[in-house]
């Protein structure tokens, strides 16, 4: 999207009276309840550091913790598949489908699917996709994409709801009761649960301890996706990994609570196998698709490495002057579900508009947001700018050239031609090592370290960052 579509768009928003008054209500809502929740600050403080912490663990041995990954969930029966680019990841996902023979596939929310623009792929090749999400449906009878990403319909109120449900679902009524609206979607969405063949989820979190994937959830979607077809198909960007299964409390407390306010959500489910002889439920299958589509590229900038902490809670969005104004459609794409793009909204208004610096005592894992900006901006802009922003120089990186054999940026961990399922990358066959950026190589090239070897940063790492990832 151009400037010039952008500043339309946000025209049209801000002239959106009832637009304004919906998202004026939702978010004093998300900012009350977040502040219940994280009412003691020490408390809160320790909690974000030790998140922090178990994050920048990860990225210290992001390469290793992959392979544990696919290695645990491969031996639990979990087949795994490697995917570089979206097109890929559509692919992969096609093909499981198509294998199977199902027409129809029901969902969970997933902003990696939205990421892929996974529905439109999928229903362009004759298959029917079902957001099963209250709020996912709800954008999807009435052709839109979600707005929020914790929140697809916070753009919408319970009269505008009423109308399209009214006029997109066969027989039913015009109602504005909430629990009547819940009685229409729960009773349309439970013959799709039924009937469908694959059902597709996301990950919050993937434990390579154990091979493990963790799913949140309040309305039980997620885990009627998950059990009732006979296939499941989980898709992830590789940041969400983890090392422990211990490490998933102070996460899904960080999670849930900047998320909606809560201490835990009402459905907490760790999958870790297809169904067992015995078992009565559970799919036959479970597939796990690990998407790059940049985040390697991310990974080797110490600037925006930090980002791969975000455990997309949404807390940016909800205090973002910006966003909170225009919402999400304005920008032409779903706020937060593009890796490639690891920005809050506010930054992403272009030269000469000031982006909010307030952002990061808000940050659950301390993006470093602020420090970004002027990054961001010189690499988005760097001819309007001559690389100079808030009066720091800064070069924008140029792009990696492509790598042998599809790789790019974590190359061995992110492939482009993937196994026959359940069988590892050529690239991962060798055994785990670690990686760093190579010295005086692209920006988002690594090469190998002998296993046990400490971890180092890009070269171009500020001081004392490499100390930070020693962890």
């Amino acid at each position: 999207m151009g400037p010039e579509e952008f500043d339309r768009n946000v025209e049209l928003a801000l002239a959106d009276a009832q637009l304004r008054r919906n998202f004026a209500f939702a978010m004093g809502s998300f900012i009350a309840r977040r502040q219940a929740v994280f009412s003691d600050a020490a408390q809160t403080e320790r909690l974000r550091g030790q998140g922090q912490a178990l994050k920048r663990r990860v990225l210290s041995r992001l390469p290793e913790l992959l392979e544990e990954l696919e290695a645990n969930c491969t031996r639990n029966g979990i087949q795994v598949h490697w995917a570089e680019t979206p097109a890929v990841a559509n692919r992969l996902v096609l093909d499981i489908i198509e294998r199977h023979a199902a027409t129809r596939v029901v969902k969970g929310k997933s902003m990696v699917s939205e990421e892929m623009h996974l529905n439109a792929f999928l229903e362009k090749h004759g298959v029917e996709v079902v957001e099963t999400d209250l709020g996912e449906f709800i954008i999807q009878l009435n052709g839109e994409t979600p707005s929020h990403i914790i929140v697809p319909a916070i753009h919408k109120n319970k009269q505008q709801i009423a109308r399209i449900f009214h006029e997109k679902v066969p027989g039913a009524p015009y109602t504005e009761e909430v629990e009547e609206l819940n009685a229409i979607a729960r009773a349309t969405l439970r013959r799709k649960f039924a009937e469908a063949g694959v059902g597709i989820s996301g990950v919050n979190f993937a434990v390579a301890e154990t091979g493990t994937l963790c799913l949140v959830e309040n309305e039980g979607n997620g885990r009627m996706c998950t059990t009732l077809p006979p296939v499941h198909i989980a898709v992830m960007g590789l940041e969400k990994v983890v090392e422990k299964l211990a490490d998933l409390p102070p996460l899904l407390r960080l999670l849930t609570g900047s998320a909606t306010g809560q201490f835990i959500t009402t459905y907490v489910n760790l999958i870790s196998s297809p169904r067992r002889a015995g078992e009565k439920d559970g799919p036959t299958e479970v597939h796990l698709v690990i998407l790059d589509n940049g985040r390697s590229r991310i990974y080797a900038d110490p600037e925006l490495r930090q980002t791969l902490q975000c455990v997309r809670c949404g807390t940016c969005l909800n205090h973002c002057p910006v966003y909170t104004r225009i919402g999400g459609h304005a920008y032409g794409f779903v706020p937060g579900a593009d890796r490639q793009d690891p920005q809050p909204p506010g930054f992403r208004t272009g030269p000469g508009r000031r982006p909010h610096h307030g952002l990061e005592p808000l940050r659950r894992l301390r993006g470093g947001l602020p420090r970004q900006d002027p990054h961001h901006r010189a690499a988005a802009a760097p001819a309007q700018r001559g690389g100079v922003t808030g009066g720091r120089e800064r070069r924008a990186r140029p792009r990696q050239p492509p790598q042998p054999n599809g790789a790019a940026g974590l190359g061995r961990v992110a492939v482009s031609q993937h196994p026959p399922a359940g069988q590892p990358p050529a690239e991962l066959a060798a055994g785990p090592h670690r990686q760093r950026a190579a010295p005086g190589g692209a920006p988002g090239a690594l090469d190998p370290l002998p296993k046990g070897a400490p971890f180092r940063p890009h070269p171009a790492a500020p001081p004392g960052e490499g100390d930070r990832n020693q962890r």
